[in-house]
């Protein structure tokens, strides 16, 4: 059966619910016999579409060839070309090359998606093209699917990343219709089409991971086990099903176990000890939060640590609080101070913002919560300095004659670490007057000869 045929078959089967009618394709596109093998199967088969080629400026004089090459690709609507300056972005963000250049074209694709789909939303009716749905279409093949489950497998990615590429992902409005075609089917495709296509010729080098695999490990495994490609794309079909069961039981597990509070997620240490398969759901939980794989081992032995422990990924802690695993973002170092002068009535500043009013001593509250400050006007000297704690500070608890360090008076409130990080003072004239949202200083509290009040409400920020 003629490839575009079988094209056509095989996304009236696997996407049903898009078709020539509804759905409008924007199409990235190398240059390369994959991708224009891709744009041609789309062009037959009648969709609207458009091209998107990405210029990652890492070949040289190549790069710019593939640009122009793409450049003058007939057929498409239009056709969008991004250059970027990926050797710099990568430095910047510490990533490597192809991790930097995956990152840069999927952010610019969502982009482009974004884009049409306002025009889709703001569609005159009977508009043809843009009164539909756009969707991002890629060239991945078979091949690359072999490749990635078992570049999934090498590095620990567990059950889910066995179910390889998946061909359709509906949050990111992105198609895959080529997974179940072989390279070879493509450049034959190509050949017998007389398509002109360009070579990339860093696909011969193994310097890259993806590379690696394709030349180098998987014709060696093909020579003791000559199926090997096929074996692993059933196995793909397979776990796919498996992969669905398998998250619908981690989902029950997980509901169960993780417990949102405010800006962190809190998990009970007993619960988690009590779990049969407690390696697999410490990965399941931990891999949300860019952990890896070895690291589950740490967070095991966290369970039995000192309280204040943790372990870190780039973005989160996971810290032993008594007989909670609380998982929080990495603390910020901010050593800001902010002024606030007389006749303000509002901050912001980096974990919320503080919101200042004058009452007459009728209108305060007898017992505030912890969020408000309500001081005697009389005692306050402005400006005041809001200000992380420093070594040595010290206060008059409310209700206490006798003064407290601020460190001993966030262990006595029993805070977690991630709470203690988060914990601001507000000064006057060298005074600390509240320790913001716990408690104010009783030097400042309101007495029977106080006048007019200084209300102080902090709104904190849950990021």
């Amino acid at each position: 059966m003629d490839l575009s045929i079988q094209f056509q078959k095989q996304w009236k089967d696997q996407f049903p619910d898009f078709n020539t009618g509804n759905c409008f394709l924007i199409v990235a596109v190398s240059g390369g016999v994959d991708s224009v093998a891709l744009t041609d199967l789309i062009s037959k088969a009648g969709f609207d579409f458009s091209i998107a080629h990405c210029n990652f400026q890492l070949r040289g004089a190549d790069s710019d060839r593939d640009e122009l090459f793409v450049s003058s690709l007939s057929g498409a609507t239009e056709i969008f070309i991004k250059k970027f300056d990926t050797s710099s972005f990568a430095s910047d963000n510490k990533m490597a090359i192809q991790e930097a250049a995956r990152k840069l074209r999927y952010n610019w694709f969502a982009e482009l998606i974004n884009e049409h789909r306002d025009r889709f939303i703001h569609a005159k009716k009977g508009d043809q093209l843009f009164g539909k749905r756009p969707l991002l279409v890629t060239a991945h093949h078979a091949d690359d699917n072999i490749e990635t489950v078992l570049m999934n497998f090498f590095r620990g990615t567990g059950v889910l990343g066995m179910r390889g590429i998946l061909p359709f992902q509906k949050e990111r409005s992105l198609i895959r219709p080529l997974l179940h075609f072989r390279k070879q089917d493509l450049i034959k495709y190509a050949s017998e089409n007389q398509l002109v296509f360009v070579e990339d010729v860093s696909n011969a080098s193994d310097k890259y991971t993806r590379n690696f695999f394709r030349n180098q490990l998987i014709p060696q495994v093909q020579s003791v086990f000559p199926n090997a490609e096929e074996n692993i794309l059933e196995n793909i079909e397979r776990m796919r099903d498996v992969a669905e069961i398998y998250q619908e039981s981690i989902d029950a597990q997980l509901k169960k176990l993780m417990v949102q509070k405010a800006a962190e997620i809190h998990v009970p240490i007993l619960k988690l000890k009590q779990q049969k398969n407690l390696t697999t759901i410490l990965w399941e939980i931990a891999k949300q939060f860019d952990f890896g794989a070895a690291q589950t081992a740490e967070i095991i032995k966290l369970m039995d640590a000192d309280n204040g422990s943790f372990v870190s990924s780039q973005t989160h802690r996971i810290i032993r609080n008594r007989k909670w695993l609380i998982i929080a973002k990495n603390a910020i170092n901010d050593s800001s101070h902010y002024i606030i002068d007389e006749g303000e009535s509002q901050l912001f500043f980096s974990n919320g913002n503080l919101l200042l009013s004058l009452l007459e001593k009728s209108e305060s509250i007898i017992n505030p919560s912890p969020e408000f400050a309500q001081v005697d006007l009389k005692k306050i000297q402005f400006p005041l300095l809001l200000r992380k704690p420093r070594t040595g500070d010290y206060f008059y608890p409310l209700g206490m004659q006798k003064k407290k360090k601020i460190s001993r008076f966030l262990i006595d409130q029993k805070l977690s670490k991630t709470q203690k990080e988060a914990c601001w003072v507000l000064e006057s004239n060298k005074k600390i007057v509240w320790v913001v949202g716990h408690r104010i200083d009783d030097r400042f509290k309101l007495l029977s000869s106080t006048e007019q009040v200084l209300q102080i409400q902090f709104c904190p920020t849950f990021l």
